[in-house]
C-alpha cells in the first residue's frame, strides 16, 4: 500500500471532531494550531468548538500539549509501531495478547477505548510528528500511521497529516513526488530516481560518509542532525546557500549569501497541507535569490566537458546530466 489519505486543514477545522497527535508537542512546536485548525474552532459542523471535539495525545513522556488533551496515552518509547500494529489489528476484530499490549506500556481497557472512540467519531484526523517519523522505525512508524488512517475508512471518514517543521520542507517533498514519484529518499546516481528511505536518506548518506561533497539550499542539518553526520559535513567539501549564517555555514568551505524568501524572493511555498502559497517579495535585497545562483552553477557546469573513463570529453551527456 502506498500514498496516504488527506485532507486541508479547513476541513480539519471544520469537520474533524476526533483529533490524535502522534509524537508531536504542538503547544510548544506549532502554538497557534489548536485554536486557528483543531480543537478550538467553532464550524458550520461544529457550532460548540471544544466541546464537541476530542483530542488524543501520544507521546512518550507528559509534555505541555498534555494539558489541553481529553486523553492523555504514554507509549514506551521505541513501540510507536507495534501499538500502531495492535490499533490496526484491533480494529479489524483480531486477537491481541494482553502482554503484547502491555510491552507498548499501555493496558488493554485504554487500547480498546481509543478504538471504540476511532470508530465512533464522524471524522477523525491523526497528526503526527518528529517523536514518530525520527524514532525507532523512523519512515515505518509514518507508513503504519498512514495505513491505519486508511483502514480506519472502512468504518469512518479517517485522515492522517505529518506536521512539518520549519522552512518549505512540504514544498520539498511536493515537488520531488512531482518530479520523481517519491517524496524522500531518493538517489540519482545511476541517471534515473531511486527510492529506498534508509538507504538514500540524507542522515543516512551522511552517517555512513557515502558522499564526498554537500550542497545545502536553505536548511542548517549542522544544527538538528547526529554528530556524525556533522562531522562528515566538516571533512567534505560543503556549499551552503542560506540568507543566514547558521551551523552549517561555519563548517562549510563556501557559504554564499542569498535573499531571504517571502521577504525579498518571490516564490511559493506550502502549507502541512500542502497547499501552495504564493510569496510576494515586500523589500529588496542586494544579494541574488537561490533560483539564480543555482541556475548559474548549472550554466558555469554545464560549459564543462565530463571527461568518459576512457579518456573522451563528453559535453553532451554531462549536461544532461546535471539537467536530471
Amino acid at each position: 500500500m502506498g500514498g496516504k489519505v488527506t485532507c486541508t486543514l479547513g476541513e480539519v477545522k471544520q469537520r474533524a471532531d476526533f483529533i490524535i497527535y502522534w509524537g508531536g508537542n504542538p503547544a510548544e512546536c506549532h502554538p497557534r494550531h489548536f485554536t486557528k485548525y483543531t480543537i478550538m474552532q467553532k464550524s458550520k459542523f461544529l457550532p460548540r468548538g471544544r466541546k464537541d471535539r476530542t483530542m488524543v495525545l501520544v507521546d512518550i513522556r507528559e509534555t505541555k500539549s498534555a494539558k489541553a488533551a481529553d486523553i492523555f496515552l504514554q507509549v514506551r518509547p521505541g513501540k510507536d509501531f507495534e501499538l500502531i500494529t495492535i490499533l490496526r489489528a484491533l480494529i479489524k476484530d483480531q486477537p491481541v495478547r494482553d502482554e503484547d499490549i502491555a510491552e507498548t506500556g499501555l493496558d488493554r481497557a485504554a487500547v480498546e477505548d481509543l478504538v471504540r472512540r476511532m470508530k465512533g467519531a464522524k471524522f477523525g484526523c491523526m497528526f503526527f510528528g518528529m517523536g514518530l517519523s525520527m524514532t525507532r522505525g523512523k519512515h515505518m512508524n509514518s507508513a503504519a500511521l498512514l495505513t491505519l488512517a486508511a483502514e480506519m475508512n472502512a468504518f469512518t471518514k479517517f485522515v492522517a497529516m505529518p506536521m512539518r517543521g520549519h522552512g518549505n520542507v512540504t514544498g520539498a517533498d511536493v515537488i520531488m513526488r512531482w518530479q520523481t514519484g517519491y517524496p524522500f529518499g531518493i538517489s540519482f546516481n545511476r541517471g534515473y530516481p531511486r527510492y529506498n528511505p534508509g538507504e538514500f536518506s540524507t542522515v543516512d548518506v551522511l552517517v555512513r560518509g557515502d558522499c564526498d561533497a554537500a550542497f545545502i539550499i536553505g536548511a542548517d542539518p549542522g544544527a538538528t542532525m547526529p554528530q556524525p553526520a556533522i562531522d562528515h559535513l566538516a571533512r567534505i567539501p560543503t556549499i551552503v546557500l542560506d540568507p543566514h549564517i547558521t551551523h552549517t555555514s561555519r563548517l562549510a568551505r563556501v557559504h554564499i549569501t542569498t535573499a531571504p524568501q517571502g521577504i525579498s524572493a518571490p516564490g511559493t511555498a506550502y502549507r502541512m497541507d500542502e497547499l501552495p502559497m504564493p510569496l510576494s517579495p515586500a523589500l529588496k535585497s542586494p544579494y541574488p535569490t537561490d533560483e539564480e545562483v543555482v541556475r548559474r552553477i548549472n550554466e558555469a557546469i554545464a560549459k564543462k566537458p565530463f571527461w568518459l573513463p576512457d579518456g573522451g570529453p563528453s559535453p553532451h551527456q554531462w549536461t544532461s546530466q546535471v539537467n536530471l
